[in-house]
This record gives C-alpha cells, sequence and structure tokens, in this order.
C-alpha cells in the first residue's frame, strides 16, 4: 500500500515529460531526425532508451563519439527552436492528468510541484499548451536552474524546499530510470508511472533501480489518493 496512515505524504512532485505530458515521442522524434542529418541513424526505439530522461546538452560527449561533431549552442537553439514548434502543434496531456493533479493538491494541501530535468521555456510551455499551468503556480521547478539536473537530485531538492517539505516526506511520480534515480538520491518516495504503451522492460529497468511500486494510469493514481483521503 503506498498511502496509509504511517506512509503519508507531505507533497507530492510531479516529473513532465511522460507524467503530465505526452511530449517524449514528439521530442524525440526531432531529435533522432537531427542527429540523423549529423549521421547518426537509429531507429526511434533506440533514440527512445538512448535519451529519454536526458538532457541533451549533457549528451554532448555521446553525440560526438556517434557523429564526429560537437554539437554547440547554434545547434542547441535550432534543436529547442524545431522541438517547440512540434510541441505546440501536437503535444496532448496525458489521459486524466488534471484529475491525478486534483487529488494529489486535496491530500496534500496544495502542496504540490512540477520538478522537471528540462529547461523551464519547454516545461512552461508544455504546460500552458495543455492547460495544467495553473496547478504548479510558482512551484515550476527546471534542471537548468540547479547545479546538477537528473539523474542528480538537485531539482527535487529544490522543489521540496519550496514547498517547505522534508525529502523524505516527499512522494515523487515519475517515468524513468534518469528521473527515479534523481528522486530516490534526494530522499523521496518514488512512485513510477508506467503506462501501457511504455517501453519494453521500463518496468525491470525500475525494479532494479530498487522502484517496486507503480501504476499504470493517471486515473488509478488520483483513485489511489482519493482512496486515502476518504480513510
Amino acid at each position: 500500500m503506498i498511502f496509509d496512515n504511517s506512509t503519508s505524504f507531505d507533497a507530492i512532485l510531479f516529473d513532465c515529460d511522460g507524467v503530465l505530458v505526452d511530449s517524449e515521442p514528439l521530442t524525440n522524434g526531432v531529435l533522432r531526425e537531427m542527429l540523423g542529418g549529423l549521421g547518426w541513424q537509429m531507429s526511434g526505439a533506440e533514440c527512445f532508451a538512448r535519451f529519454i530522461g536526458k538532457a541533451v546538452k549533457d549528451e554532448t560527449t555521446t553525440i560526438e563519439a556517434h557523429t564526429g561533431v560537437r554539437i554547440d549552442d547554434v545547434w542547441l537553439a535550432q534543436f529547442r527552436a524545431r522541438r517547440d514548434a512540434q510541441l505546440l502543434a501536437h503535444l496532448q496531456a496525458v489521459p486524466h492528468g488534471e484529475k491525478a493533479l486534483c487529488a494529489a493538491h486535496a491530500a496534500t494541501g496544495g502542496r504540490i510541484a512540477c520538478a522537471s530535468g528540462a529547461d523551464r521555456g519547454k516545461v512552461e510551455l508544455q504546460l500552458n499548451k495543455v492547460g495544467l499551468a495553473d496547478w504548479f503556480a510558482g512551484q515550476i521547478y527546471s534542471g537548468y536552474e540547479v547545479p546538477r539536473t537528473k539523474p542528480a537530485p538537485d531539482v527535487y531538492l529544490a522543489a521540496a524546499a519550496g514547498l517547505g517539505a522534508d525529502p523524505r516526506r516527499c512522494l515523487v511520480v515519475e517515468d524513468s530510470v534518469v528521473g527515479a534515480t534523481a528522486g530516490m538520491a534526494a530522499g523521496c518516495r518514488v512512485l513510477a508511472f508506467v503506462p501501457p504503451h511504455a517501453s519494453p522492460g521500463t518496468t525491470q529497468a525500475l525494479r532494479k533501480l530498487g522502484v517496486i511500486e507503480h501504476f499504470s494510469s493517471m486515473q488509478d493514481f488520483a483513485a489511489l489518493v482519493t482512496s486515502t483521503l476518504e480513510r
């Protein structure tokens, strides 16, 4: 059981990409195309597995090893512009995400935050696009604005501090090994979102990391939180 009298949480911290918005296929599609232009041809599944949960700016060495090209700020700016255009045109919220946020807000007295490894511009664009930004007014945290982004714990520690919560009494909702590693390193309890379309092996990889508890839809998460309130 995730929520009971002995394991209640003071705050709930949500990742953004793949948890609140279905952005990964769009972002990785742009990245795969641009890396192909540099000579690195890979399948969509390989690109997803290599880069999910990671900041592209932190993967310059890997990209150079496969392409012989050291990507620079100009290349990154082009990637972000093309990425943002795709997000603005096609991004959708994860089904039942607002229901999950409503339940989390009620369970914690409003102490919820969005803690993403992505740049703030992307996070805010996405939350505004799908109508979820108001849930996180003043409580959006970017891995680009702390010393180290995920898998380091910095962004989750910043979110917990911003909410005035002890990280050990925070629940982190994540969908990737990189993000789950960050949440665990922060001392938070991590609950994994593993939807039916997740990459094969996702649950096993998270279990290997030590994340045992998971759920497959935001509707299930909302029901779990709501049932806790009704005890």
